[in-house]
């Protein structure tokens, strides 16, 4: 005997809140793609400015202009391989990258119009024109004979892959997931990257040849750099951040509290939506990307009430005003200068008790508190490195120097578990990019 339909209004974590169809419509492309006409209008917008501010604000330094002067002129397979040249993983990353904030932003028709070229899904017509060919457009060198060991099967590690593999190396993955893709697999919203598009990428990406991926390989635990160091000339880290921060809140051990990347990578894996349950009151801790991918899908899962509090004002968060603005019109309730200090509930949360806060020579609570009904909490407060494999550190993360040198002779690492650069997509991949190319110049010298 079947049980009756949940809804919005039943209480409790629990599946099914919404109709299998409504939860297709909701969980659709974000942004949905260029038609080849659309794409010729929108890259007739650009001044292929020389010196163009847009290249300059690209983390992986594409030729912008040429791509889509080579759009324009009906070669998006041309455009695509420009892209590529410099950032391998274009395809997600035109997906993911906050654009708003990078090429768009600096866009000099942003400056004089308010409205850029959109960079972005030009970028992701060019190219998915490219990859729906099936067919890579690189080949590799002659073999060198040499190998390479990438620990992580994330953008920076599979960037570094590549970059190695097209040069002659052989390279082998290591990765502790089942499969390959690191956060853009696992991490990232399910609007965003619609049609198993990581995976693809990533077969795609296989394509040049001189790559294996070994999986459920975990560094400091069944995984050695010592043994690896012994193996390999050269070993790259991508590791990325596996461990999250805690609360610091009393009765964060209640039923009912988790990880928002534990969330978001069984929303990404559920091959059915409507079986994933989901809080009706549902409060995400945390300012980052992140936490608002958490929110929204939480919402678009079916919650009736989701809250971000953050403990900073808005302009603090990490999270664009695009993102922000996006999680407002999903029906996300934003709640700033706020920070957790308990949660009730007898065995499982129901309320959340929140102090807030000001910033006066740091940030302080002010004594006074407010609770919201909470039948989920998310903490998406940032993560920590789980293995420094006895490398010197700076801060929390791996300390790297040059193109991602580590403090051990023969070991590089990059993306998010490696010092400087932001925690983004797009620069992850230009750091596992440099980083092969510092290793090639070290493998041939």
């Amino acid at each position: 005997m079947s049980s009756p339909q949940n809804t919005q209004m039943t209480p409790g974590i629990v599946p099914g809140r919404l109709p299998a169809e409504t939860l297709a419509e909701n969980f659709d492309d974000l942004h949905a793609p260029f038609a080849p006409h659309e794409a010729t209008v929108a890259a007739d917008r650009c001044y292929f400015c020389h010196d163009a501010p847009c290249v300059t604000a690209c983390p992986t330094d594409i030729d912008i202009p040429l791509f889509i002067r080579q759009i324009s002129t009906g070669t998006p397979e041309a455009a695509a391989k420009t892209i590529f040249d410099q950032n391998i993983l274009g395809g997600m990353c035109a997906r993911v990258c906050p654009t708003e904030d990078l090429c768009e932003q600096a866009c000099v028709r942003e400056m004089a119009e308010g409205k850029p070229v959109e960079i972005g899904r030009l970028q992701r017509y060019a190219t998915d024109t490219q990859m729906a060919k099936q067919s890579h457009p690189y080949e590799r060198a002659p073999e060198t004979g040499k190998k390479v060991a990438v620990v992580g099967a994330g953008p920076a590690g599979l960037a570094c892959a590549h970059r190695l593999a097209m040069y002659g190396h052989d390279v082998t993955i290591y990765d502790a997931a089942d499969k390959p893709g690191g956060l853009n697999e696992f991490g990232i919203a399910a609007y965003k990257t619609t049609d198993n598009f990581a995976a693809a990428e990533v077969d795609w990406l296989l394509g040049i040849g001189g790559i294996t991926v070994k999986y459920g390989m975990r560094l400091g635990d069944n995984l050695s750099l010592d043994d690896l160091v012994g193996c390999f000339p050269a070993v790259f880290l991508g590791v990325g951040l596996g461990g999250v921060n805690a609360l610091r809140a009393d009765g964060e051990d209640k039923d009912g509290v988790r990880d928002a990347v534990d969330f978001i990578s069984d929303l990404r894996q559920a091959s059915d939506l409507a079986s994933l349950p989901v809080g009706r009151d549902v409060v995400v801790i945390g300012g980052g990307m992140t936490a608002v991918d958490a929110a929204v899908q939480s919402k678009l899962l079916g919650a009736q009430n989701v809250t971000i509090a953050y403990r900073r004002g808005r302009d603090a968060m990490s999270a664009s005003r695009y993102e922000q603005d996006l999680a407002a019109s999903k029906g996300v309730n934003l709640m700033f200068n706020a920070q957790p200090v308990a949660i009730h509930g007898n065995g499982a949360v129901r309320e959340i008790e929140l102090e807030y806060t000001v910033e006066d020579n740091g940030l302080k609570g002010t004594g006074e508190t407010v609770r919201l009904p909470a039948d989920q909490v998310f903490k998406a407060i940032g993560q920590t490195l789980e293995t420094e494999a006895g490398l010197d550190l700076v801060g929390r993360k791996i300390a790297v120097s040059g193109a991602g040198r580590t403090s051990r002779a023969g070991v590089w690492a990059g993306g998010d578990c490696a010092s400087g650069g932001d925690d983004l997509t797009v620069t992850a991949v230009a750091e596992g990019r440099d980083a092969a190319e510092d290793i090639h110049a070290t493998l041939s010298a």
